[in-house]
């Protein structure tokens, strides 16, 4: 694999005194989480990560083969709960699309919020994985971008959303990867104690959302 060079993103991370509380399995994740964010995935050592968290490295191989098989896990875990909550508030939003896209954007914004750090690590450090490794993230990326695109194809199709037009053409897959480019990337500058909170701010996307589409009122 072509290694590329590491951008250095500042973060605030999860606090190490919390590991006492954790089972060994939830201090590594945490602590890969944390380390992966501060310092970039090649840099980091399954020694740095350990002694971060508080175990010894005998810890980490009685749940993870390598560095590799956990980055991974982390990884998919975060992207199958983020999956998985997805699916749910558009689920429970009911039948009208814009109430869908709303629901499905709030969860969506307010999980980037509040899980910086996990977001930051799933979206610049998956560059790291071998190809199989990252074939059932890309799936549930896909699969996220398809919900996004049934809502905007159900609101089309209602004539309850407008969206713009390209060539003349409605290009819903376009319009769903745009949308969550700008969803996802919350969690590059938005920071706890600002002015705008977690809540207020997944409204606003959500409000921008369906101007983006043409919503009707």
């Amino acid at each position: 694999m072509t290694k590329r060079k590491q951008a250095r993103t500042d973060v605030v991370a999860p606090a190490v005194a919390e590991r006492d509380q954790r089972q060994p399995i939830e201090a590594i994740r945490a602590a890969a989480f944390q380390q992966f964010a501060e310092r970039g995935y090649p840099v980091v050592t399954v020694r740095d990560i350990m002694k971060a968290c508080g175990l010894t490295q005998g810890a980490l191989y009685n749940h993870f083969k390598s560095k590799d098989e956990l980055l991974h896990d982390i990884i998919a875990s975060t992207q199958g709960e983020l999956e998985r909550l997805c699916q749910q508030a558009v689920a429970e939003a009911g039948s009208d699309p814009r109430a869908k896209l709303a629901a499905f954007v709030r969860v969506y914004v307010m999980r980037h919020c509040r899980l910086r750090v996990e977001a930051l690590v799933a979206n610049r450090e998956i560059g790291w994985l071998d190809p199989g490794r990252v074939a059932d993230i890309r799936r549930s990326r896909r699969a996220i971008r398809d919900i996004v695109v049934g809502i905007l194809a159900q609101g089309v199709e209602s004539g309850l959303f407008d969206p713009p037009r390209a060539g003349g053409r409605v290009d819903l897959k376009a319009i769903a990867m745009a949308l969550l480019d700008q969803w996802t990337h919350v969690s590059m500058w938005y920071g706890p104690g600002g002015e705008i909170a977690e809540e207020e701010m997944a409204r606003l996307y959500a409000d921008m959302a369906l101007r983006a589409v043409g919503a009707r009122a």
